[in-house]
């Protein structure tokens, strides 16, 4: 094997560990009560968060109101992540991902289990991996 094609295997799997930090770094953003000051630092300019029922919104500061109102409605959530499958091509990415986890709505004081599936779309931005397009898919709920 030549050194070049070991040095672009390297840069994948390089990609491929800061997604999964870029992941986890949301999953605590979303922890810390869904913190619309953080949220922004994760999305390309333009990046897209939709959630189906929980909403959809484009651009930095869209998402932070969308967060904002998270923060409103949630009083907790613990985002347990895991299965990743991460393609890389070249400063272009997706994810899939499984999430479970409760969260306490304050409205009626509603406890629910939920889980989700992420289909995420990356896109390196000078350097840093960000979301261009985060969808979060509801898969199951129980406690309602």
């Amino acid at each position: 094997m030549d050194i070049s094609a070991l040095e672009k295997r390297i840069t994948v799997l390089e990609d491929i560990e800061a997604i999964k930090q870029l992941k986890a770094i949301y999953c605590d953003i979303c922890d810390d009560r869904h913190n619309p000051d953080r949220i922004a630092s994760v999305f390309a300019e333009e990046g897209i968060w939709e959630g189906g029922d929980f909403g959809k919104a484009q651009g930095h500061e869209a998402i932070k109101v969308l967060f904002s109102d998270f923060r409103e409605q949630i009083s907790f959530s613990q985002h347990n992540i895991m299965n990743p499958i991460i393609n890389v091509d070249g400063d272009n990415a997706t994810g899939s991902w499984y999430i479970v986890g409760p969260w306490d709505f304050v409205k009626n004081d509603e406890k629910v289990w939920m889980t989700l599936r992420y289909r995420d779309d990356y896109v390196k931005v000078d350097g840093q991996w960000k979301y261009q397009h985060l969808r979060a898919v509801l898969r199951f709920t129980a406690g309602r």
